[in-house]
């Protein structure tokens, strides 16, 4: 086989809105190759100027900076149409009877791809792939009926990992309902008489148990440059410890918050809240965590933030917060159920890594017996 340029097979589809589809159509496009819930307030926003994305459709983001290294792309293998920004570049293949879409969506999961992207973007306050670097990409292309083998191979792996994520989503099904049930059912109360404030300091524990925190109620690694900083004023993070950042602004509607579900000690900043539960026969810190984890918190926090410059929710607003608490089994069951969705949860993220990784693998073994059929 000989390379040939991507542009040969490819063009862009330009198709307005014009108010057809509502906000329920829009979405994100993702770093990790999917179409996403839309992290932009649409309120009043008209739609006029979003662009369609069919079925079988790709789109991308051409701004490659501060992305981590990789392109906003993906592609619509649904029976639904999309709307996506108007920056947002949609294309579709006009050869399909020489190139695959699904093929092609595999060419570009490859680690390859992000980085080819990333060294041939261009610019000063902004780097960006062109539609023009994105046709002068020159790829290998196998005949359409080894494509079409290879994709079968990757659309089986696909359909295992959505059946499994299908009934992930039943889980979480059941725990909402369960949650609910309990709201309607039983009275909730202030959590103000169940927890209380932490404060210890770091007991010498060292630069690699310095921890952050995320908007997704994760413990992550610090983003801080922890070079020559004194960790003495640094708070202790223990095992069953909560943790939050009081500041809600700029946060995207959610409020910064983990739980230590571990069983290693560590440090956070000494301007995060931590507290601890002070009595676990009656309130599981699991439990009470599960709340934290709902959208309705998020809610209650951006509504009881107060500040001008920056909006802030105090230990005082906290405490405020009301749940039902009932008999220390039924919570202990229903944080049962709610950790098999998170380990599931969990798995069904590791699947999804593996069907990526396999994705070079596949272009490789397709490009391999192109080569020896040749």
């Amino acid at each position: 086989m000989t390379l040939t340029n991507l542009g040969k097979y490819i063009e862009t589809y330009d198709e307005r809105n014009e108010n057809r589809l509502g906000a329920d159509s829009v979405v994100g496009i993702s770093t990790g190759k999917e179409f996403i819930e839309t992290k932009a307030k649409l309120d009043g926003v008209s739609l006029k100027s979003y662009k369609v994305v069919p079925p079988k459709y790709f789109a991308y983001v051409a701004d490659t900076s501060r992305r981590g290294e990789k392109i906003s792309l993906s592609y619509n293998s649904s029976d639904d149409e999309y709307l996506v920004s108007s920056i947002s570049t949609v294309f579709r293949v006009k050869e399909p009877e020489l190139l695959s879409s699904e093929f092609l969506f595999m060419y570009f999961n490859r680690p390859e791809f992000d980085r080819f992207a990333r060294y041939n973007s261009w610019g000063s306050a902004r780097e960006t792939f062109s539609w023009n670097d994105m046709c002068d990409i020159e790829i290998d292309l196998p005949p359409l009926h080894i494509q079409e083998k290879y994709v079968a191979i990757y659309k089986a792996m696909l359909a295992n990992q959505k059946a499994y994520e299908n009934g992930l989503e039943d889980l979480k099904l059941v725990c909402d309902a369960t949650i609910e049930k309990l709201r309607r059912e039983m009275p909730s109360e202030a959590i103000r008489e169940y927890i209380e404030q932490t404060d210890e300091r770091n007991d010498g524990l060292g630069v690699d148990s310095v921890r952050g925190l995320s908007i997704d109620k994760k413990i992550i690694p610090t983003k801080a440059k922890m070079s020559g900083v004194s960790l003495s004023n640094y708070k202790l993070f223990k095992p069953n410890e909560i943790a939050y950042v009081t500041v809600t602004s700029r946060n995207g509607e959610k409020i910064t918050i983990a739980q230590n579900n571990t069983t290693e000690k560590y440090l956070v900043s000494s301007s995060y809240i931590t507290f601890k539960i002070t009595d676990k026969e009656i309130l599981l810190p699991e439990f009470l965590f599960m709340y934290f984890n709902r959208d309705n918190f998020d809610r209650f926090a951006r509504f009881n933030s107060w500040g001008s410059a920056r909006e802030t929710y105090n230990w005082e607003d906290l405490i405020e917060f009301e749940i039902p608490i009932p008999d220390i089994n039924i919570q202990q069951s229903i944080v049962d159920i709610y950790n098999a969705y998170i380990t599931r949860k969990q798995i069904n993220e590791r699947l999804k890594q593996q069907i990526k990784d396999i994705c070079p693998i596949l272009i490789a073994g397709a490009i391999k017996e192109a080569n020896a059929n040749a």
